[in-house]
């Protein structure tokens, strides 16, 4: 039986509810690290390493977008639907666009968190909490 390159390439495993929320969770804690992992004493204020690594101009900017471009990745293998995935695009996106822009680009990356942001829709599209657990049906009404 011949096996093509492109068809490993575009297979999607299939998934359980256990994959995708160990998934979830894995790919939260990179999302927290590369935009809240820090906290500045005494504030609520959070950055991480996208903050950091991005305050190298255009280098750090192309080094950053590839763990939030994996991010988009693994959802895409995890069957997430096109339209929350043009909206993750759309949120790293924005970040990108304002990384070309020295200071706001820092400011922008410290503020949005695309990264965050993307996980978020993951976890609402599943119907996770932020912990990893499922979220309970509302009541009957």
């Amino acid at each position: 039986m011949a096996h093509t390159a492109s068809s490993s390439f575009t297979d999607r495993p299939s998934l359980d509810g256990t994959d995708i929320r160990r998934r979830i969770m894995r790919l939260r804690r990179l999302a927290t690290l590369l935009d809240a992992a820090f906290v500045v004493p005494g504030t609520r204020f959070r950055w991480g390493l996208d903050t950091l690594i991005g305050l190298l101009p255009v280098a750090g900017t192309l080094v950053m977008a590839l763990p939030s471009l994996y991010i988009i990745w693994e959802a895409h293998r995890m069957n997430v639907p096109g339209s929350i995935l043009v909206r993750m695009i759309g949120n790293v996106a924005v970040e990108l666009l304002a990384d070309f822009v020295p200071v706001l680009g820092d400011l922008v990356d410290t503020v949005y968190k695309a990264n965050l942001r993307n996980i978020a829709l993951l976890e609402d599209h599943f119907g996770m909490t932020v912990d990893g657990t499922a979220r309970e049906a509302p009541p009957p009404r």
